[in-house]
């Protein structure tokens, strides 16, 4: 008697689908793990504050009673507030001073220093080691040099016959004072900017022209500043942004005197949140500076596109 076929039976095969859902689920959950602490830090600093000055700025509060919902109150407030519009013209002439003069002296070391000269890295550090002094020591050690009594600049005046001067305590003469300090610092950021920037501008291009019979002045026209162009913007924005959040300086220095000569925007906003316990009308005022550097930001993107396709 034959014998029966053993019959042959097919395995299911694994669900691979499932095993991939769940693999994928696995790598989530370790990547949110790795990744939470640094959102949490964000929403906590960032967001968080934005959004809770936002509503302030729609309130009287003074940090400490209850606070009372006055809608625009405190933006139609600033539009007539005296003090307000001083700390506008002060920080717009802060920055058409600082930021000008601050590209051109950067510039202009950068060309000097663009060239192999004994000790050039010595004379590129020296130049680049104020930036990296903070804001309050600058202030306090040129607030010693600039005392108008006992300060080292009016004794070195006196030796050439130079009246003293009031400097930081001059209605006058302390804001450009200011100025003054804040480039001996800010330059050496421009200095190094355009340094890096002038390594990579073609050799050949430079070569050709003078093979054509460029001189210095026509190189610097027609082929360095061109290329510089797209640094340039860079550093116009940077510039124009650091100069309007300006505040170290002021609070050291001068604390916005004398006279409030030298109250900038985010000095005043300090003043009014925790110095006048104003929290609401301070965020406000922040708030409008916020608008304005969203502003400016959005002018030098749409500049910076249209260099772009200029170029291109």
């Amino acid at each position: 008697m034959s014998r029966l076929p053993t019959p042959i039976t097919v395995s299911r095969p694994p669900d691979n689908r499932r095993a991939l859902r769940r693999r994928r689920a696995g790598e989530a959950t370790m990547a949110w793990s790795f990744v939470s602490p640094a959102i949490l830090i964000i929403l906590g600093l960032s967001v968080v504050p934005i959004i809770w000055s936002l509503l302030l700025s729609f309130q009287a509060d003074d940090l400490v009673t209850p606070s009372r919902w006055v809608g625009l109150d405190n933006y139609r407030a600033l539009a007539q507030d005296p003090h307000f519009s001083q700390a506008l013209r002060n920080t717009l002439l802060y920055t058409a001073l600082y930021v000008p003069a601050s590209m051109v002296i950067g510039l202009a070391l950068a060309l000097a220093l663009n060239r192999r000269i004994r000790f050039v890295g010595l004379y590129r550090t020296l130049f680049f080691v104020p930036f990296v002094v903070s804001a309050t020591a600058q202030g306090v050690l040129f607030s010693f040099i600039l005392d108008p009594e006992f300060g080292a600049a009016n004794a070195v005046l006196h030796r050439f016959g130079i009246p003293s001067q009031g400097f930081l305590t001059d209605p006058s003469q302390a804001l450009p004072v200011l100025v003054a300090v804040s480039l001996w610092s800010g330059t050496g950021f421009c200095l190094v900017i355009y340094l890096a920037a002038l390594q990579d501008v073609p050799v050949s291009l430079i070569e050709a022209a003078r093979l054509d019979g460029a001189d210095r002045r026509r190189l610097l026209r027609h082929i360095t500043l061109p290329a510089l162009r797209p640094v340039t913007v860079f550093l116009l924005l940077w510039q124009t942004i650091q100069s309007l959040q300006t505040f170290d300086l002021v609070y050291v220095t001068t604390k916005g005197g004398p006279l409030g000569s030298t109250t900038v925007i985010v000095y005043f906003i300090w003043e009014q949140a925790f110095k006048n316990a104003t929290a609401g009308y301070g965020a406000a005022s922040a708030y409008v500076l916020a608008i304005a550097l969203g502003v400016i930001g959005l002018i030098f993107q749409v500049a910076r596109r249209r260099l772009q396709g200029a170029s291109a």
